[in-house]
């Protein structure tokens, strides 16, 4: 009987540990996995007009609607580290370009912010054949948003996040419909992200 008491007795400080530890483990966690959510884009008037000058009529890959000028894309999955800010949003759904027998289609997009400048991935696939994962936008933080990130009750929103054409996607939308009005910073909206954590 001494013998169990004596074990329960050391026993106690380590189970003691082990609880604070545990409880300190969960305290530290600041990475998120992303459950659901949703990422809408305000298309530019000038990128709109653009695509208009060149005969390229934008459409969707289901999910996404496209209605005034407003694109939805749902979010699938992912995660966030609300300290730094790294993290990706994975997103179904997608964006075709038309102009006569050529089509783009900008699909499966990633916001990624885990190298050194944020930007929007996705697949291109030009005429049915994919060529690839490639950066289409760079992303531009509004003014005001500071670390760490501070979701509300375990949705995290981040609103008016700008968006412009990198060099690789200008480039390759002008081989695509043989034009060369795109370029490098073609300001292409904003976008609005909300983002449904596993809180």
């Amino acid at each position: 009987m001494h013998s169990a008491t004596n074990r329960l007795a050391h026993a106690a400080p380590i189970m003691a540990v082990g609880l604070l530890l545990s409880i300190s483990t969960a305290q530290a966690q600041k990475t998120y996995t992303v459950e659901a959510g949703r990422t809408t884009v305000t298309l530019a008037d000038r990128f709109v007009s653009a695509l208009k000058s060149l005969d390229v009529t934008p459409g969707t890959i289901s999910p996404t609607e496209l209605k005034d000028g407003r694109v939805n894309f749902p979010i699938t999955g992912g995660a966030i580290d609300l300290d730094s800010g790294r993290g990706q949003l994975l997103h179904s759904g997608g964006l075709t370009l038309t102009a006569g027998k050529t089509e783009v289609k900008l699909q499966s997009f990633i916001i990624d912010s885990t190298g050194g400048e944020p930007v929007i991935t996705g697949l291109v696939v030009e005429d049915g054949k994919l060529v690839g994962r490639v950066p289409l936008f760079k992303i531009y933080y509004p003014d005001g948003l500071s670390l760490p990130l501070k979701p509300d009750h375990g949705v995290l929103k981040g609103d008016n996040l700008g968006l412009s054409l990198t060099s690789t996607a200008a480039s390759a939308l002008n081989a695509a419909f043989h034009v060369t009005a795109l370029s490098a910073g073609f300001d292409v909206g904003t976008a609005d992200v909300e983002a449904i954590l596993a809180w």
